[in-house]
């Protein structure tokens, strides 16, 4: 999953080396964490959301075999 989100969030953004991906798993979700440079922040967030919106689209969609629900957090 780490690897989709780089994969998706990298050709968006103009400093591609500074993605963080954590994760944390809790008793019921996992929770990913997007960290990347301040000034792709809004492009990464887009227009009211649009971008993170559809980001966080395909993330769930491409959800793992685990029960748990995936949550995606941008920062």
């Amino acid at each position: 999953m780490k690897q989709l989100i780089e994969s998706v969030v990298t050709p968006l953004v103009d400093y591609p080396e500074d993605i963080v991906v954590k994760m944390k798993e809790e008793e019921k979700k996992l929770i990913y964490h997007l960290t990347v440079n301040e000034q792709d922040v809004g492009k990464i967030i887009g227009k009211n959301g649009r971008i993170a919106k559809a980001i966080r689209t395909v993330v769930y969609a491409a959800k793992s075999d685990t029960n748990k629900r995936i949550y995606l957090d941008i920062m």
